[in-house]
């Protein structure tokens, strides 16, 4: 139990309304002289240090959204009646939910956890993972999955070797412990991500449709329970702090701000809470993440339109040190809120000493539409909840348009020099297959558990990674996530849509059908007009087009203050898509297996090498426009897939992306090891492209299938019957008696796939160290 502290060392309501001048140190809690202002005027007297707790970590950027707001309402405003078809919990709650069909629906969130990322990377992860986790749990589901998006810095850089051993052994550990399987993700270098990597983590979960909690506290008299891990001094003034402000050039300084986290205490927690959901002894719940006590308290208040009376003497503390206000300001990890009935409370009690789960009555909820915290029987807050959690301060910050965007475009990759020496050719795929960011990541994959649970239909390397639900009807979910923050420092309208239409097409290629989005928008400071500029053209490119594809952002994450001094990160939003697979045994995976089948070309190419890998890979080039979207035509796509997969047409699907029909080409050949025979001639003749750009560019809408010859003529007519161009461009191919499969790309240069394999798993390991062999079992 908590060591008994002296009432008279807190600051109560009394004492704050008897000396309204004593000075308050706001600003190192990270509020702004108007705020301080705001909140004196909404109490009609100074706060006490307890409130003062509240409202800094409460109305910080990372709680409130106090930058972002006025944008992300655009979601809400271009909604569809079939973007509503599905959608059973949308934004404002803990996590999305999806319905999936025979009465079982799906969970699924991404956050971001980057700045405590950098300074302590292994921690930072870590807690990333838990936290978003117990955002699903929250929803009533069991977790299933989890993903990770990474970004660090230049990959020869003395300091990017650091946070990425770091980040990927955090969340290893982290998810591998929980036992959840990581089933897909992202992994890029970039300079400008050098002081400010992102790590972004995804949760999903499983739950029936009358399973769904909410985190709405009602029912005057009901219990308030925190139950879980004890209550320390780690992560005190994380949200208000840490994820609100920029990193000074001085380097990592915020060290107290990040948190500590036990997964083995996380696993129980999640199986007390599905049994405590079982046995129906939760009315509400709410976990405790960023903000702590000061966020679980307010936010079930708020929502619930209710009161609540807690004594915070009762939490259980690991630091008897402790003062009221670091205690509703610490982050501790593994921590959870309910809300109970005052009959179910003993059965409550039962259930959290089986798991043997610490757990302490706080207080009651009330109908008098108070937040009242008392500390040792004196009053320490009294405040209306909504005015902590809900109604924070909304700036419309000053926006302009980028002073140097204009230049940037005029400097398009058409003016580099474009090869067709086949000698040249055959260097240059090599050097993109073996770059940081399309080389293989085995290294960091293979420190992950794929299969536990043993439900994962796909996972890396996969374009998706796809989950089954149900065993008896094989009902299952892929998702894919995916942003190219170069396409977005280009063009952060069309980069958003760009996003969400790869992580589209990659849950398409599996065979599933695209159904709802999360998204974790990732930027420079609010405080920088240019910044802003990207923000709402983000907002807006990812709005219009959910609402042209036909799927809704169920939640997600905002992420400021991801610069370096005045230097931002590029914008990037990582966008999540999931998509309802109705049978996994029906999954199509990424590269072909036989022999003897047909190579198709589905799309058409452009010339469309403007913030290309080839232009970075090969010339150091970022500049000009980013390539044209068809959000109808990937529409279209999906649907043609879907048709391929329920008539059994295709034998793999792999997206083009990144690295353009080269890099699609080496990945499918090397996923199983079957070669192939490419011919470039009819695409440069039918699009009227060169073959550096047949092998390069990055057009969107194309997908390469392979296609038993047998379903030739049908799968012809498929694509025929939906106007969608395809093309047949090779063979599926087995090596010859002695000799070694390979891709030959006819014309120009043949690579045996053992040197492709040995190109693209020589970049990490030369960078970090050894890989491990095999994925973790």
């Amino acid at each position: 139990m908590s060591t008994p502290v002296t009432p008279s060392v807190a600051d109560t309501v009394e004492n704050a309304i008897a000396t309204p001048e004593r000075e308050q140190p706001y600003g190192a809690l990270g509020l702004k002289p108007d705020e301080y202002d705001k909140i004196r005027e909404i109490l009609g007297r100074r706060p006490t240090s307890g409130e003062l707790a509240m409202y800094s970590v409460m109305w910080s950027e990372h709680c409130s959204y106090k930058s972002s707001k006025i944008y992300l309402r655009r979601f809400g405003d271009k909604v569809s009646d079939e973007m509503k078809e599905r959608l059973m919990v949308g934004m404002g709650q803990n996590a999305g939910v999806v319905d999936v069909g025979e009465g079982w629906a799906v969970t699924f969130k991404v956050e971001s956890h980057n700045h405590p990322s950098y300074i302590e990377p292994f921690q930072g992860a870590a807690t990333g993972v838990g936290g978003i986790v117990r955002d699903i749990i929250s929803m009533g589901a069991r977790p299933v999955a989890v993903m990770d998006q990474l970004r660090f810095g230049d990959i020869d850089d003395p300091d990017t070797a650091r946070v990425v051993h770091g980040v990927v052994s955090g969340i290893s550990f982290y998810a591998n412990c929980l036992g959840l399987p990581n089933i897909g993700g992202e992994t890029v270098f970039d300079k400008v991500y050098q002081g400010n990597p992102l790590v972004n983590a995804l949760a999903v979960g499983v739950l029936r449709h009358e399973d769904i909690k909410l985190a709405n506290a009602t029912g005057a008299g009901n219990k308030v329970v925190l139950f879980g891990a004890r209550t320390g001094g780690d992560g005190i003034g994380g949200a208000s702090i840490l994820a609100s402000d920029t990193f000074a050039d001085g380097g990592p300084t915020k060290r107290p701000a990040v948190q500590v986290g036990d997964p083995f205490a996380e696993k129980v927690l999640i199986e007390c809470c599905l049994e405590l959901y079982q046995g129906e002894l939760v009315e509400a719940i709410q976990d405790l993440g960023a903000a702590g006590i000061s966020c679980a308290t307010s936010e079930l208040a708020a929502n619930g339109g209710s009161g609540m009376k807690v004594d915070l003497e009762k939490v259980l503390l690991r630091d008897p040190s402790l003062t009221p206000e670091e205690i509703l300001m610490s982050e501790s990890q593994e921590r959870m809120m309910a809300i109970v009935a005052p009959e179910k409370l003993d059965a409550f009690l039962a259930v959290v000493q089986k798991w043997d789960v610490e757990t302490s009555v706080l207080g009651e909820v009330t109908g008098d539409g108070r937040l009242q915290i008392f500390w040792h029987g004196e009053q320490i807050v009294d405040v209306d909840p909504s005015t902590v959690a809900v109604d924070g301060p909304v700036y419309e910050r000053p926006v302009a348009y980028p002073t140097w965007i204009d230049a940037l475009r005029k400097d398009s990759a058409a003016s580099l020099e474009r090869s067709d020496d086949p000698e040249v050719l055959r260097e240059q795929f090599l050097k993109l297959l073996g770059s940081p960011n399309l080389a293989d990541t085995s290294w960091v994959t293979n420190q992950y558990d794929y299969y536990v649970m043993g439900n994962t239909a796909l996972s890396f390397p996969d374009d998706a990674g796809m989950i089954r639900v149900d065993e008896e009807s094989g009902l299952g979910f892929a998702i894919a996530t995916d942003c190219n923050g170069r396409y977005c420092q280009l063009d952060p309208y069309a980069g958003a849509q760009l996003a969400l239409a790869e992580a589209y097409r990659n849950v398409a290629v599996t065979g599933a059908e695209p159904t709802a989005v999360t998204d974790c928008l990732n930027f420079g400071s609010p405080e920088n007009p240019e910044v802003m500029w990207q923000f709402g053209q983000t907002v807006d490119g990812l709005a219009d087009a959910c609402f042209e594809l036909g799927v809704p952002v169920t939640g997600g994450n905002v992420s400021f203050y991801n610069q370096t001094g005045d230097q931002p990160i590029f914008p990037t939003p990582v966008v999540g898509v999931l998509g309802i697979m109705d049978d996994v045994s029906r999954r199509i995976p990424s590269g072909w297996q036989d022999a003897g089948e047909n190579i198709y070309l589905l799309g058409t190419t452009s010339t469309e090498l403007d913030g290309s890998a080839w232009a970075d890979t090969i010339h150091d080039h970022l500049g000009g426009r980013p390539p044209k979207v068809d959000l109808a035509g990937e529409k279209t796509l999906a649907g043609l897939l879907q048709a391929a997969r329920d008539e059994m047409l295709v034998s793999s699907a792999h997206d083009l992306s990144a690295g353009g029909l080269g890099q699609a080409l080496a990945e499918a050949t090397t996923r199983f090891g079957v070669g192939a025979r490419v011919w470039l001639r009819e695409i440069m003749e039918r699009d009227g492209v060169d073959a550096a750009t047949a092998l390069f560019s990055e057009s969107t809408g194309r997908v390469i299938v392979s296609v038993p010859r047998e379903e030739d003529v049908k799968f012809r007519g498929l694509c025929e019957g939906r106007g969608y161009p395809v093309l047949r461009i090779g063979v599926t191919d087995d090596a010859a008696e002695g000799e070694q499969a390979a891709l030959e790309i006819q014309g120009v240069f043949t690579v045996p796939v053992a040197e492709l394999r040995q190109v693209s798993k020589a970049t990490l390991p030369a960078a970090f160290g050894a890989i491990v062999d095999e994925a973790t079992a």
